[in-house]
Parts: structure tokens; C-alpha cells; sequence
């Protein structure tokens, strides 16, 4: 028999599945997606599959992954999306199926406590407040008694910002095979069990961080496979262009600094003079901070006047006059010996920064937020690296999301991924949009440029509010429009109102579903990952079309080098991330069969523009309206 066979025989109504899964019921959209599934699978090819809410992806490629028998890489787009995957469908399946395998979850090395750094902190002694020396010392009791080492399971309220760089590991201060507590490592012990699974479940920051070590010549962390599954797939080109890159942030400056000292402790005691030059780099960080001015995230060029470019060259200094000293020190330990290759990787990716940026290839720039800053050189495209890449590994390849397709087509998709003619499918939702689901784009607004526009949409907002009762999340695409929301909003809804930044996003959500009537607003965080079923989300309102920021350094620079190139901007790159993201917010809003809602686009656009009809050819059959009337005669039926 097939595998295509086998994995149709699974998903039938009598099937494995049905037999072993409680309310199983078989769908036709997910059996056609398995089915694509089991044919690249076979194959040895690439599919490009998207399925829209409710199909049952998870299932669609985990049945013939499974029944395959090959090695499988599962790369998700979220820590979250990984431990439910790992914890929840994998051994739902497998039990259906009766095929146990050897499965491991790896994430980043951040996720794992570090006994060796955890050992470091503790000899030190220092720690900046009594109420965080409490939750280290809760920290290193959890650590006698955890199996995994993750994080995830570390007890509440034990992972404070300001320790976890002391109790975790980063590729630069890792001492690798030379740490004297190698052998009680969790990481390693976690990368142990990954080589040896048939399954392997991890997210697409560990996976672009695998490619980029390996283009390093630095090895490998996760094994070779015979099928990879990438979920969330429509994370990849950004995911992929943040590992591609080069970054030196004020963090990685300020645990150089704090390794230094602590390692000079241990191992250079009659070496003071190491603890004077990380504090000389401290300032150097500090004081370029300082020159870069209030929070921003723009063009290096922009930004490089002559106090910034001198404060830059200071930092060079201190990171070289570090190198310096750490050199004749680094024989004495391989704490030292670490730091002292860090120092100069640095300070290369410091001069590599500071000096002529790739021409045509990269865009140089920086950002602030709080005390901190970031400067980087970003790709303009990952196409050609994430093609080599693929090439590399021979394999079954399937990139898999709600939310690939811009008007029916996945060129905009395959073409900043550098994927040469791969099968494609898209699956439609089983959901009754037509019946259960109703498109409001309030009439008389103005453009969303117009000052007036947002106090007259949140009118609008509060209007329907009081129809649909609360029950809403309110998106928004920037911070400044979520602040006004929040403000304008907090004496005129009748409901529990709940802000992004007031609490974690989990425990927003928790307080979302308990209250039943919430209103929920937010920003980027919430338009994709966020399950919500049932009647506490009845309406999901958007204020306006998601178009990047002209004024984004990355974005500013591809619209660039498309108009170099005699492309068209707006058409081949501004206008199809516009739409992926507009779709992912939309997702929110029905997540079940039972599901009803309503959806608020404020943005005129989207009906008065030509482009709209792309937007709306994108999104699921729904009915339009633009009267309010109609809205509460939804929500009272």
C-alpha cells in the first residue's frame, strides 16, 4: 500500500484516528493536504501548502510524516507553537497510529539553565536586590530537581529579566566541550536526544541559527533529516534575515563586561587591571547610547553625525584595548580564553559595521528601545542563502500556514525564499464564513493619514462595542494608536478593558477568556498565534491596512533596491506583506465550526482603492457591509 493510501485509510471516517480520538470527524480540506504531504514525502519534493483556520494542518502533515518512517525536523514559528506541538498533537498521534518513535524537543541554548553560569553567579555573590537573590536561590533549588533544564517548567515568578543572563548560556559565552560542567549540561543533554529521535521539534530561530553556525564553520546542532516541516512558514523570510545579518547589541557589550569581571575573579585574581577595561567598555556602551539619542529604529546613515560616529570609534577602542589585555590572560582558564574570543568577535563585527556596508546587498542600521540599542546589517534578500541552504540537505521539504497566498498565488511567498517551482496546494477553510461571519468597513471616515481619522474610528469602535456587547480584540498597527485607543476608550466601554504591556501576554488572554465580555487591545503580538474559541471573542476590529512603514530602514532599503532594479515596489513587495499580515489578523476571529463574529476594518481603502480588491480576493468569503445597522442586527440574531 502507498503511504497516500495508508494516510487516507488514517484520516477516514473509521480510520485510526476516529477510533482513538474522541469527536474525530474526518474533513475533506485536511485529507487533501496529507495526501500533498505523503506525495512530496514520496517524492523527495518541495510542497507549498496553505490551510486556511480549521483545516487541521497539524494533523494534515504529522499523519504521513509519521507513517513515512524517515527522520522528520518539525520547525514551528513559536516557542509555544513548539512545547503544544511536542506535548500535546505529537503523542496524540503517535498513540493513534500505534507507532511510538523517539521524539525530542530543542530549543535555543537561552531556554536552558546553565549549571555552569549558574555555579559562576552563585560564587560571585552579587546581586543587585534581596527579592532577586530569592529567586536565584529558587532558581538553583528547581535546579536539583528538573530532568529538561527548560525554563518553560522553572517554578513562577523565577525568571526575572535581570537574572536570566546570568543562569543561561549564548553561543558567545558557551564554553563548550572545555566547560568543567559539561557532563551535567542540560542543553548538550537535550542536542544528545535530538540526534538520536526520529522527530525533532524545534522553532525557526534554532533552525536559522543552526544554518547560520554552519555557515560560520562552527558545526551543527540539529541532525540531518529526511523530511523537514516548517509551520508558520510565513515567519521564515524575516526569521531568516535577522540570522543572515550581523548584530551588536549593548547586551552582548554589557555580559562581555560582567564575564570579564566574574572570570577575573576566578582565574586572573592578580589582574585587576581586566575588571578596569570591561568597565571602560561598559561606559564606551553607555555613552554611545547616550549620543544615539531617544528611541528610534532608522538608517545607520541617518543616524551617524559626528557625536554618534565618535562615540562608535570609542567602543572600537575599548573593545580592541579589552582584546588587548585579555590576550596574555586567556592560557589561564577557558573562562578568560572565552572572553577573549568574544572580545575580538566583536570588535570584527563592530569594524565590519562601522566600515563600507556590502553595497547593494545589506542594509546598515540601528535601534534603541530603553537603555539599550542594536546596530545590525540586515540582507535585502535571504533567497539565494535559504536556497543554498535547502540544497544542503537533501530532502522532502513542506512549508505549511494559514496564511501564504496573496490573491490566490504564492509567488511573493516562494520568491523571497528562493524556491525553484515546489508543488503547491491551498486548502480553503471548512468554516462557514458566508453564514457565520459579516465584514464591516464603517463608511464616512477619512483617509488614515487625516488627523481626524483615529478619533473618529475609535467613535466607530465603541459603537459596535455595544452591540457586540465587548467581547473584542481591537488591533492596531502601531503603539501610538493602541496608547490613544486605550486612553480615548477607558471611560466609554462598559467592559473589563485589557491593554498589551500591562501584563504578559498569557495572562492577558487568561483574563480575556475568564471575563467573557472583555475588550482586548493590542498590537503586533496579538494578530498571530492567538487562539481564542467561543463567544468571548465575538469581533476583531482593525484600524487600518497593515502597510510597512515607509520609514522602516529594512523596508525603506527593498523598496529601494526593487526601484534600482526596475521592479515595482508597491506591487511585488509592500503590498503582498500587507496582505499576509492583514490575514493573520483576521484569523483571530473564527476558530471553531460554532463560531460567530464580526470583522472591523476601519480603513476605507479597502473598498475604495483598486488594490483593495487584492485584500479582500485574500481574505474568507464573507458578507460586506457598510452600515452599522447591520452589524447589530447580527449580533441581536
Amino acid at each position: 500500500m502507498t503511504l497516500s493510501a495508508r494516510v487516507a485509510a488514517a484520516l477516514a471516517e473509521d480510520g485510526e484516528l476516529a477510533r482513538a480520538i474522541p469527536d474525530y470527524e474526518p474533513r475533506a480540506e485536511q485529507q487533501a493536504m496529507a495526501e500533498a504531504v505523503a506525495g512530496a514525502i514520496e517524492a523527495g519534493e518541495t510542497l507549498v501548502a496553505e490551510a486556511g483556520t480549521g483545516t487541521g494542518k497539524t494533523f494534515a502533515y504529522l499523519v504521513p510524516a509519521l507513517l513515512a518512517g524517515r527522520r522528520v525536523v518539525i520547525s514551528t514559528g513559536t516557542r509555544t507553537l513548539q512545547d503544544q506541538l511536542y506535548h500535546r498533537d505529537l503523542p496524540l498521534v503517535t498513540n493513534a497510529l500505534e507507532r511510538p518513535v523517539r521524539r525530542a524537543l530543542l530549543k535555543g541554548r537561552t531556554n536552558y539553565l546553565c549549571p555552569y553560569r549558574t555555579q559562576v553567579t552563585a560564587e560571585a555573590g552579587r546581586l543587585e536586590s534581596r527579592a532577586l537573590a530569592d529567586r536565584f536561590q529558587r532558581l538553583r533549588e528547581w535546579a536539583g530537581r528538573t530532568r529538561s533544564g527548560d525554563l518553560a517548567e522553572a517554578p513562577d515568578g523565577t525568571l526575572d529579566p535581570m537574572l536570566l543572563p546570568r543562569v543561561t548560556s549564548t553561543a558567545d559565552n558557551c564554553l563548550g566541550q572545555e566547560c568543567p560542567l559539561y557532563s551535567d549540561c542540560f542543553l548538550m543533554e537535550a542536542r544528545r536526544r535530538a540526534q538520536e529521535a526520529d522527530v525533532v521539534v524545534v522553532n525557526h530561530h534554532l533552525l536559522m541559527a543552526d544554518w547560520a553556525v554552519r555557515e560560520g564553520g562552527y558545526g551543527e546542532v540539529l541532525p540531518g533529516a529526511d523530511v523537514y516541516i516548517l509551520d508558520e512558514a510565513h515567519q521564515l523570510p524575516e526569521t531568516a534575515a535577522q540570522f543572515f545579518g550581523l548584530t551588536i547589541s549593548s547586551r552582548q557589550l554589557q555580559d562581555l563586561a560582567r564575564d570579564t569581571r566574574a572570570e577575573q575573579l576566578r582565574e586572573a585574581g592578580d589582574s585587576p587591571a581586566l575588571g578596569e577595561r570591561a568597565g571602560a567598555l561598559e561606559r564606551a556602551a553607555a555613552e554611545l547610547r547616550l549620543a544615539l539619542g531617544p528611541e528610534r529604529r532608522e538608517a545607520w546613515s541617518l543616524a551617524a553625525t559626528a557625536a554618534v560616529i565618535g562615540a562608535a570609534e570609542s567602543l572600537l577602542g575599548a573593545l580592541d584595548a579589552l582584546v588587548a589585555a585579555l590576550e596574555p590572560q586567556a592560557p589561564r582558564g577557558k573562562g578568560l580564553e572565552a572572553c577573549h574570543r568574544r572580545s575580538g568577535e566583536l570588535a570584527a563585527g563592530l569594524r565590519r559595521f562601522l566600515g563600507e556596508a556590502e553595497e547593494g546587498e545589506t542594509v546598515r542600521w540601528l535601534e534603541t528601545r530603553g537603555q539599550g540599542f542594536s546596530l545590525r546589517l540586515t540582507p535585502l534578500s535571504v533567497a539565494g542563502t535559504f536556497h543554498a541552504h535547502m540544497q544542503r540537505h537533501p530532502a522532502a521539504w513542506v512549508f505549511t500556514s494559514a496564511t501564504l497566498s496573496v490573491g490566490g498565488r504564492f509567488e511573493h511567498f516562494t520568491r523571497r525564499l528562493g524556491l525553484e517551482s515546489p508543488r503547491t496546494l491551498r486548502v480553503d477553510s471548512p468554516f462557514d464564513y458566508r453564514r457565520n461571519a459579516l465584514l464591516y468597513v464603517p463608511a464616512g471616515l477619512p483617509e488614515p493619514s487625516s488627523p481626524g481619522y483615529l478619533p473618529q474610528y475609535l467613535e466607530q469602535v465603541a459603537a459596535v462595542l455595544r452591540a457586540s456587547r465587548g467581547r473584542a480584540f481591537l488591533l492596531f498597527t502601531s503603539h501610538r494608536a493602541l496608547a490613544i485607543a486605550a486612553d480615548t476608550l477607558a471611560g466609554r466601554v462598559d467592559h473589563p478593558l485589557l491593554v498589551q504591556g500591562e501584563a504578559g501576554q498569557q495572562r492577558l488572554l487568561e483574563r480575556f477568556r475568564a471575563a467573557g465580555d472583555a475588550v482586548l487591545l493590542g498590537t503586533q503580538s496579538f494578530w498571530e498565534g492567538v487562539d481564542v474559541r467561543g463567544e468571548a471573542l465575538s469581533c476583531v476590529m482593525i484600524d487600518r491596512l497593515p502597510f510597512g512603514s515607509p520609514g522602516d530602514p529594512v523596508t525603506r532599503a527593498r523598496i529601494e533596491a526593487l526601484r534600482a532594479d526596475h521592479g515595482n515596489p508597491f506591487a511585488q513587495y509592500q503590498l503582498p506583506e500587507a496582505v499576509i499580515t492583514l490575514r493573520q489578523g483576521v484569523g483571530r476571529l473564527i476558530r471553531d465550526a460554532s463560531d460567530r463574529g464580526v470583522l472591523v476594518i476601519g480603513d476605507g481603502r479597502l473598498v475604495q482603492r483598486s488594490y483593495g480588491r487584492v485584500f479582500r480576493e485574500s481574505l474568507p468569503p464573507m458578507p460586506l457591509t457598510r452600515r452599522l445597522e447591520d452589524v447589530e442586527a447580527f449580533f441581536a440574531a
